[in-house]
């Protein structure tokens, strides 16, 4: 659910707090009417989940690889554009497709969903997927051939507190910390990654989000911090993961020099304490 600015022409259809608009490159996307972000506001939603959540960890060539079921923690469900994008991918793999794909998707609020259903002319990419969809919004999961999605209804902390399959892909994909910060303190994320893979080629998680608040949390949860692919209008976004080689573009001490005189130093919903700073300083990110 990409946070960003409001490019954006309204067109009416409303469900609760949100409405669909149309960005002016003739995407159609959905918008907060409380604080006004829209969900994947620059390339439009399609093309953005093709590119930071199904070609940048390479998707297709994981699925190819035999193995035990592949995990997705989609968190941030909003329209589905992210988690339907995956199970394209798989779909289109057809009999090259080695092992399941299992999305488990959290939200508070489906209104976004069924907006986007209802606009079949401005979310095409759901279409092959809505009895997917409306079976998940209806009995909170769905299964089809060599993939799972399910969905956890609610407050994602509980959830997380919980027992879940363990992630091999993390999209963590909520509004953005000015409008959700709840959701980007190292409380939450330190949840999300205790629920990763450690094993074999660990897990990655990706996000639209460069702010160095938003790396700064990712290294006190717990995670190696990249960048990440550009998209649109960002120049980069960020990539988490739990082995440092299976980073592309890992943070270095170019950053860390910037991040010592930047007026951001603070991670989400916290204080610069000297404890904190102490912790960036001795992540083994730097080793």
């Amino acid at each position: 659910m990409s946070g960003g600015g409001a490019d954006a022409e309204v067109v009416n259809p409303r469900d609760g707090d949100f409405e669909v608009v149309t960005l002016r490159n003739g995407a159609r996307a959905v918008r907060h009417l409380g604080h006004g972000e829209v969900m994947h506001p620059s390339v439009g939603p399609w093309k953005e989940a093709l590119r930071l959540y199904v070609e940048q960890p390479r998707l297709a060539e994981r699925l190819r690889q035999p193995g035990p079921p592949l995990v997705i923690h989609d968190v941030g469900l909003g329209a589905a554009t992210n988690a339907v994008a995956a199970l394209t991918c798989a779909r289109e793999l057809g009999a090259e497709q080695r092992r399941t794909l299992e999305v488990v998707s959290f939200e508070v609020d489906l209104a976004p969903l069924r907006l986007a259903l209802a606009d079949t002319a401005g979310f095409p990419f759901l279409q092959p997927f809505r009895e997917a969809a409306e079976a998940l919004m209806r009995d909170g999961a769905w299964e089809g051939e060599g993939v799972r999605w399910r969905l956890l209804l609610g407050d994602a902390v509980p959830h997380l507190d919980g027992t879940l399959p363990v992630a091999d892909l993390v999209y963590f994909d909520p509004f953005s910390p000015a409008s959700n910060p709840d959701m980007w303190t190292e409380g939450v994320l330190a949840r999300v990654r205790r629920h990763c893979r450690e094993d074999g080629d660990g897990a990655m998680l990706l996000t639209y989000s460069a702010a160095t608040p938003t790396r700064v949390t990712l290294l006190l949860a717990g995670f190696f911090v990249g960048a990440g692919v550009s998209t649109g209008t960002k120049g980069e976004t960020t990539v988490g993961t739990t082995r440092r080689e299976s980073l592309e573009l890992p943070l270095g001490a170019r950053w860390l020099e910037r991040w010592k005189r930047s007026s951001s130093r603070a991670p989400h919903g916290a204080q610069l304490t000297p404890e904190v700073e102490a912790r960036v300083l001795a992540h083994p990110q730097w080793e």
